[in-house]
């Protein structure tokens, strides 16, 4: 077998150059022996198994093994596979409409967007969609996933979604859903005034544009007389690092620390800082999270509230930060590692780390929101930047509380509450 006699022979070459440097004979002997192991089992599968097996078959499945111990963010990919996640999709192409990430190895739903074919099917966060046209998700490569949810508009998808039912000793509730596909335009801003002095912003995601939109959106509170802030970032899944600094530094002066990146090596440790002087710098502010923001509103939340310039309201975080690199391989293959992990100024790691509990940003204030509750507040959220809508017998719509916007706003007209934030200093 061509790929095993190559291995073994570069193993042999480095127990060769281990001779000459005897130092590193210990580390070589290590390598070599957990090599054997994989040899081996190439080697019996090649002369035992019951049918013939393509070899390079085998290699590339050692390589999912091994990756497979690592987290849910680095991935091993076939030459097939790193080519459609290269390639960019050309034209004009439609969706579904929902952000979605990756937990436990599953597709899940971190929001369904208003209005598109999700919204409209029901979907909600934290839905995991268990297969698309008939094939299983597990462990599927996110690009992968959206590049099959993604197509032609008016084309038709047909996926499966599982949800976890109120009683956690239940069954999942699984559900077969047709969906065409549309052109998803979506804004990553959104704005409005909650009383004569407070204003409300809600970032959906970190997308292009989104600090050009939020200074559109400030510029037209302050006009409105915004004296105070509430930040929405629920349901917030990310997006690029440079706008979660770029945000970052509209609230905080000087040279202070927003975000660190730190890895095994030396040259992953990267820092982001504030530089110059802010223009809301004094603004209070309060930031609202749930259990799905994630990546880059984890990392303005935890910049705002370890620089004590902002309260965090909410849930525990979602705990997504860590840094992946793609590395091509020599077949075309390729592998995306986790080289480094995203602190907070703190030295708080954000990345969730199920074992030992940790990661993700905690609330100063913590406020759980009842599912039911949950619901109608997203299906209710297109009726609170265009009210005035009303049912079919002609009545306007009574709307849900939002627990933590009330709060929000009772910590901002009680200032007294926010006395150890130091803006401008």
């Amino acid at each position: 077998m061509k790929n095993v006699r190559r291995l073994v022979f570069v193993t042999l070459s480095a127990l060769v150059i281990g001779a000459v440097f005897p130092y590193v004979n210990f580390a070589l002997d290590q390598t070599y022996a957990q090599l054997k192991v994989i040899v081996d089992v190439m080697e019996l599968i090649k002369d035992s198994y019951v049918e013939k097996i393509d070899p390079v078959k085998l290699v590339y499945g050692a390589a999912k093994g091994m990756v497979d111990e690592l987290d849910d963010f680095s991935q091993f990919m076939e030459p097939d596979v790193y080519e459609r996640v290269k390639s960019d999709t050309e034209g004009e192409f439609g969706g579904i409409g929902i952000r979605v990430d990756t937990r436990e190895g599953w597709l899940t739903v971190v929001t369904p967007l208003p209005n598109t074919p999700a919204w409209k099917a029901g979907m909600l966060p934290g839905d995991k969609i268990i297969k698309i046209e008939g094939a299983s998700t597990k462990d599927l490569i996110i690009d992968e996933a959206i590049k099959k949810l993604r197509g032609k508009p008016g084309t038709l998808v047909n996926i499966t979604t599982a949800r976890e039912p109120e009683d956690k000793t239940a069954d999942w509730i699984t559900k077969d859903i047709p969906l065409v596909r549309e052109l998803i335009k979506s804004e990553n801003v959104k704005w409005r005034m909650l009383d004569g002095k407070t204003g409300y912003i809600k970032i959906v995601e970190f997308t292009g544009h989104v600090t050009e939109n939020f200074d559109k959106a400030m510029a037209d509170l302050k006009g409105k007389g915004m004296e105070a802030l509430v930040l929405d970032l629920r349901y917030n899944p990310g997006g690029l690092l440079s706008a979660a600094v770029d945000i970052s530094k509209l609230f905080m002066n000087g040279n202070k620390m927003i975000v660190y990146t730190k890895g095994r090596k030396p040259e992953n440790y990267q820092e982001f800082r504030a530089n110059g002087s802010a223009p809301h710098e004094m603004l209070p502010l309060v930031i609202l999270m749930n259990r799905y923001s994630a990546s880059a509103s984890e990392i303005v939340a935890g910049a705002m509230q370890d620089n004590k310039r902002a309260v965090v309201v909410g849930e525990r975080s979602f705990g997504k930060a860590s840094v992946q690199s793609m590395i091509p391989l020599s077949d075309k293959s390729a592998l995306r590692l986790t080289i480094a992990k995203y602190y907070t100024p703190s030295g708080k790691s954000i990345q969730h780390d199920a074992k030992n509990e940790t990661g993700g940003i905690l609330p100063d204030i913590a406020i759980k929101v009842p599912l039911e509750t949950e619901k109608k507040l997203l299906l209710q959220s297109e009726e609170v930047y265009f009210p005035g809508k009303e049912d079919k017998n002609g009545k306007k719509k009574d709307l849900v509380k939002d627990e933590m916007v009330d709060r929000a706003v009772e910590l901002l007209k009680a200032r007294e509450v926010l006395g150890n934030l130091k803006p401008g200093k």
